[in-house]
């Protein structure tokens, strides 16, 4: 009986060395987890950054953290985020840059302790801007310098993406600094978006002037949500950050198009509008080092339907194109879908652009 009795402690006291050996073996699992999750950031500089910012926020994103950066203490006040900074205290008295982007890189400069004590642990820092102004230009270009330099000799795999809208051609003098200030962040960040305000005319030329002007922060705003999502919590096909790297690491322009589509083939529908009504004049998406896509339906859609869409975007590329994608469902989206096609590595007709020389002359 006493046999029987120790025997049956021994095993008791097995089940309770197993269940703790179990018990340690999940929380060492979830640590590794959520050590090895990527840290996104977004960073929206100056009145546009922060609109687009306070879009994301009042849609809610998951897995990131948003942070508005301005150099207008009233504009500031009232824009959105978990985390507002004046920059430029001394610089500009919390009155703005008045459109001079060295100010703006200035302002940026005498505040980068305090910006960098938010994202220095990123993985993923998207910084968004409206360039040809004076914070959003001056303060994209110098942030994404100053983050180069700090982490130049980082072994933590970084990547930065500079996602930015370009003034209207009319505005000459706001283009050209616009255009001065991508060809520093094609040198400093991995990849720079592009939105053309002049490509919303395909888009949104009969809605009022400033829904238009809506139409590029809520798509900037989708860019952002998608990626940090898809990467950071369940989807139907999640982006991998390994994959998504391998396609923004160092690979200089990128252009965007979002698409939707409805009922039968709204897949592929949403698609063939994404890639047609990209919001950057690409010269040959052809030449595309890589391709981001990701697709977003409701409860009915099919893997068959997402398929369809990805097996599209191939026929578009040439066969040593990078591709990748990731899939959720959402239930706000019964009968529809919506689709976000990035595309890196690409060139752009109006950076080739020449100035013209000489005074200008009026035609009559």
């Amino acid at each position: 009986m006493s046999q029987t009795t120790n025997e049956m402690k021994d095993l008791e006291r097995q089940l309770v060395l197993a269940r703790a050996n179990m018990r340690a073996d999940q929380e060492k699992l979830e640590q590794l987890a959520a050590a090895s999750k990527p840290k996104v950031m977004a960073v929206g500089i100056g009145g546009a950054g922060c609109n687009i910012i306070s879009w994301v926020k009042q849609e809610g994103v998951t897995g990131g953290r948003l942070i508005s950066v301005n150099t207008d203490a009233n504009h500031l006040s009232i824009s959105e985020a978990d985390r507002r900074i004046l920059i430029g205290e001394k610089t500009c008295k919390g009155l703005g840059c008045g459109g001079y982007p060295k100010v703006g890189e200035q302002a940026m400069n005498e505040s980068i302790k305090d910006v960098f004590a938010e994202i220095e642990l990123s993985n993923i820092t998207f910084l968004v801007a409206g360039l040809g102004g004076g914070t959003g230009t001056g303060g994209i270009v110098e942030l994404a310098r100053q983050l180069r330099k700090k982490f130049e000799n980082d072994q933590t795999p970084r990547l930065v993406v500079g996602v930015a809208t370009l003034p209207f051609k009319i505005e000459t003098a706001r283009m050209e600094a616009a255009k001065d200030a991508i060809q520093q962040l094609k040198q400093y960040c991995d990849t720079v978006v592009i939105i053309d305000n002049d490509r919303l005319n395909h888009l949104a030329g009969n809605l009022p002037f400033q829904q238009a002007l809506g139409v590029a922060n809520t798509t900037i705003g989708k860019f952002v949500k998608g990626v940090t999502e898809t990467i950071t919590s369940a989807s139907l096909i999640n982006l991998d950050y390994a994959d998504l790297r391998a396609i923004m690491h160092e690979a200089g322009l990128a252009s965007i198009g979002i698409g939707t589509g409805k009922d039968d083939g709204k897949v592929e529908h949403a698609v063939e509008r994404a890639i047609n009504e990209r919001l950057l004049d690409v010269e040959d998406i052809t030449k595309a080092r890589g391709v981001l896509i990701h697709i977003a339906g409701g409860e009915d859609m099919t893997l068959e339907e997402v398929h369809s869409g990805g097996d599209l975007i191939k026929r578009y590329m040439p066969p040593n194109t990078k591709i990748i994608w990731g899939a959720k469902v959402d239930p706000n989206l019964k009968g529809k879908a919506s689709v976000m096609v990035v595309i890196t590595g690409v060139d752009s007709a109006f950076l080739k652009e020449q100035k013209k020389k000489g005074r200008f002359k009026l035609p009559w």
